[in-house]
């Protein structure tokens, strides 16, 4: 269900209170903790920005709490062994935000993901506080599959939380959770790393009065966080490898004029899968999704594909009519839940075919 924004401020309002020195603080990089996705560590602690970065962890206790800072105000979806536990925010410097409290004894799992993107702000993660009987556990094991999706807004999310088409964006309808990716990884039971920012494009930017755009995505792509070019990504020191690589970008290039050309455009996109092949290797497929036939992005993709430019390339397209005018669409017109679950859907067989995962009966939310 969809909190309202008052209904969000007000559980925020109550879980975050100004920090202050305790003995017993583990800091945020502490082994028993499993991160996901683009993180940079510096001392104890741990920051990051992109879109759906998360953390999962098991610990004892009635209790957890994390110190915490932010450039701007990011938005966090909470998972208690197992369970939807609600929203929190994090914004200002070093606050305490309560994740967990008056909790039974024995063991917990708690998981905190990032709904909200990178130009939300940028958090660090300083130290986390647990009641004093309670003790971190060794770390939640990784799944053993991982998916890696590029995109725009789609991929994180934008407005899925919105009530209609015509409702304008605000960061508390972004959910990346509800969006395709998540869904995709979560069916296949597979972690997964968002590579992906609103309006951004291959060769062009939403909106851009130029063909070409500055800090698209594929000047992005091998950042460490989102909303700066430095420091680089270490891919060769990195604690994932994906299995899969699904790239969705192309609508955001084509959306307003001026259009950049096919050269442009092939360029920028080429670019993209030479980064990728020159971080891991040949062995990830990379699916490439193109936007809606007839739209120039399809053509010239599919062409990029046809022409091998790197190997284990492949391509899909999102077909018209997959979702509905009306109901399938949540804030400034971006699809919603409904809708993103049926653009899941029509991804999943083209990623168990390529890795060889099964496509189970079972439902895609």
């Amino acid at each position: 269900m969809r909190l309202s924004a008052l209904a969000v401020l007000a559980l925020l309002c109550a879980g975050t209170v100004p920090a202050r020195e305790e003995s017993g603080e583990l800091p945020a990089a502490s082994p028993e903790i499993r991160y996901v996705g683009r993180t940079e560590t510096t001392g104890g602690s741990v920051s990051f920005d992109w879109s759906g970065t998360y953390f999962e962890c098991r610990f004892t206790g009635g209790s957890l709490a994390v110190r915490v800072s932010d450039t701007k105000r990011n938005y966090y979806n909470l998972t208690l062994d197992g369970h939807d536990a609600g929203i929190v925010a994090t914004f200002g410097t070093d606050s305490l935000v309560v994740l967990a409290e008056g909790l039974g004894e024995g063991e917990h799992t708690l998981r905190m993901q990032k709904r909200t993107e990178g130009e939300q702000g940028r958090t660090t993660l300083h130290a986390f506080r647990l009641a004093r009987n309670g003790r971190l556990l060794p770390a939640p094991p990784s799944p053993g599959r991982h998916i890696e999706f590029i995109g725009n807004s789609l991929t994180c999310g934008y407005g899925t939380e919105g009530r209609s088409k015509d409702e304008p964006f605000e960061p508390e309808t972004e959910n990346c959770d509800k969006a395709f990716g998540c869904i995709v990884a979560r069916y296949f039971g597979a972690d997964y790393t968002l590579i992906a920012h609103s309006g951004r494009g291959a060769a062009r930017n939403y909106g851009d009065r130029n063909t070409v755009s500055e800090n698209t995505m594929a000047d992005r792509l091998d950042n460490t966080f989102d909303e700066s070019p430095l420091p680089a990504w270490n891919f060769t020191a990195s604690p994932y490898r994906p299995d899969i690589i699904v790239i969705n970008l192309g609508s955001n290039d084509f959306s307003t004029e001026p259009h950049p050309s096919r050269e442009e455009f092939a360029a920028a996109y080429t670019r993209i899968l030479r980064t990728l092949r020159d971080a891991y290797g040949d062995t990830p497929p990379i699916l490439c999704v193109a936007p809606r036939v007839g739209e120039p992005a399809f053509t010239f993709i599919r062409d990029i594909c046809r022409a091998a430019v790197v190997r284990n390339l492949h391509f899909t397209a999102v077909l018209p009519g997959y979702c509905n005018d009306g109901s399938d669409l949540g804030s400034s017109a971006h699809p919603n839940y409904t809708g993103q679950r049926k653009l899941a859907m029509l991804l999943i067989p083209y990623v168990s075919t390529l890795t060889g995962w099964e496509a189970e009966a079972k439902p895609i939310e």
